[in-house]
């Protein structure tokens, strides 16, 4: 039977409640029903293990997830609906008579966006009602796992493309229209220098950039007419010269007056027609045009480009940036460690986890760089430069988070500080973390031998 109107799959942005798994909300029926709903619990997220040839992540997303996490609710109609599900036939009226008024209240401790962060390490702590905690798991997941993996394949970019600019070009290639907003926030927090996606520009200020696509040069009847029609319109254009013959689409760029602000190459081998448009622009007089590369470019191409000498003053990335193909999924996870002041810890053959409620303290040398990390109880005391710090105190926020050019430069220092050795595209280092005597006590009390280590 179809729909009258076609469905749109966006939630009402002030009832997020639903946006979870089924077991979260079963859970939460569970514990009202056997009197542990109100237990004061504690929960970890971090990171299992590393992608392969990763050797760090950058901590994204946190900003967006508080803000959802301040909104989030069931509508009246959302709970009229679920009360009549099967799995729900055996819970109490009372608990679903007060979803509607279900909020998060509860603190939250996070790392601050743009940190270089390990696994193994906690990255947000949650300290709420048991009900409460366990509500927002999925959303929590969800909402910083795959920001963090778009951040930190993009800082991987950035590291290969030497200060030479950026440009996230990945909307169109992303799993949903969302996707290509996330990422460009990503992005941009990691070092790229603008995006393609004009909602980003919109709402978060990130610098727009967009040339042409190949179909402008083809609706006219030359090349050289599409050229000259859209630095007409557009002055100080960037033209894509890639729809016929590149060296051929060079010369007749590097003709148009007044003289264009860069060319675009997005095919065949780039290494040697960026060489070959850089000599067609010199000798033309066109010294000051710059050069983009763009087309299913990774960082290991970006970084193999340069090395050979290419000429790309600039390049645009996408598909890779947008799906981290290589490596399209982080073990993130959020365990319980704490229930009311007593340890919990999970005993599963490489999933056990260390119980109570941490701190991550970390350590440089003189020199500013990072060199190890160090995880003890929340309220031991250490040397380090504490990483959580609270971000909501009674489910509201403690103080403005820092604006997105602010994560932005502190991304840019974290990852100067990184030890050269972990900069490497294809690292197999292994940074320095350790857990404190009290985290090692409790774990061994609750039956632990040797509790997993963090893996790259």
């Amino acid at each position: 039977m179809s729909h009258p109107e076609p469905v749109s799959l966006w939630p009402d942005p002030d009832a997020l409640g639903s946006m979870t798994d089924l077991y979260q909300l079963t859970m939460m029926a569970g514990y009202h029903a056997v009197g542990l709903d109100k237990a004061r619990a504690t929960f970890e997220l971090f990171v299992r293990r590393l992608p392969a040839g990763r050797a760090y992540l950058v901590f994204a997303g946190l900003e967006q997830a508080v803000a959802d996490l301040l909104r989030m609710r069931f509508s009246p109609a959302q709970v009229d609906a679920m009360r009549g599900w099967p799995v729900f036939a055996g819970i109490e009226p009372t608990w679903f008579d007060a979803l509607p008024d279900f909020r998060f209240r509860g603190n939250l401790w996070s790392v601050r966006e743009g940190t270089v962060v390990f696994p193994g390490e906690p990255l947000v702590r949650v300290e709420a009602s048991l009900s409460e905690a366990q509500w927002i798991e999925t959303y929590l997941i969800a909402s910083i796992s795959y920001p963090t993996l778009v951040a930190s394949k993009a800082a991987r970019i950035v590291e290969a493309a030497r200060g030479r600019s950026l440009f996230d070009f990945g909307t169109r290639r992303g799993h949903g229209p969302m996707s290509g907003l996330i990422a460009a926030r990503s992005s941009y927090l990691a070092g790229f220098d603008g995006t393609s996606n004009v909602e980003a520009g919109l709402r978060l200020g990130i610098p727009t950039i967009g040339t042409m696509a190949h179909s402008w040069v083809q609706a006219f009847a030359s090349e050289r007419e599409s050229f000259e029609a859209f630095s007409r319109v557009f002055p100080g254009a960037t033209l894509l010269v890639d729809t016929y013959d590149v060296p051929e689409g060079v010369r007749t760029a590097s003709r148009i007056e007044p003289p264009v602000v860069a060319i675009r190459i997005d095919s065949g081998d780039l290494l040697d027609l960026s060489k070959q448009a850089r000599a067609i622009l010199d000798a033309a007089g066109r010294g000051g045009v710059k050069i983009v590369g763009s087309g299913d470019l990774d960082e290991w191409q970006v970084e193999a480009l340069i090395a050979n000498g290419a000429k790309f003053d600039a390049f645009g990335v996408g598909t890779e940036l947008i799906t981290s193909r290589d490596a399209p999924a982080l073990s993130m996870v959020y365990k319980l460690v704490e229930l009311n002041g007593e340890g919990r810890i999970k005993l599963s053959s490489g999933k056990t986890t260390y119980p109570l409620a941490k701190q991550v303290h970390r350590f440089r040398d003189l020199e500013g760089q990072i060199v190890r990390d160090h995880v003890s109880g929340a309220g031991e005391a250490s040397s380090g430069e504490p990483l959580l710090t609270p971000i909501l105190r009674d489910g509201r926020l403690v103080e403005s988070l820092p604006t997105l050019n602010e994560t932005r430069d502190y991304c840019a220092t974290q990852r100067a500080a990184l030890p050269i050795e972990l900069r490497g595209l294809d690292s197999v280092a292994v940074y320095r973390l350790s857990y404190s005597d009290s985290l090692q006590a409790e774990a061994t009390r609750l039956g632990v031998r040797t509790p997993d280590r963090p893996a790259n």
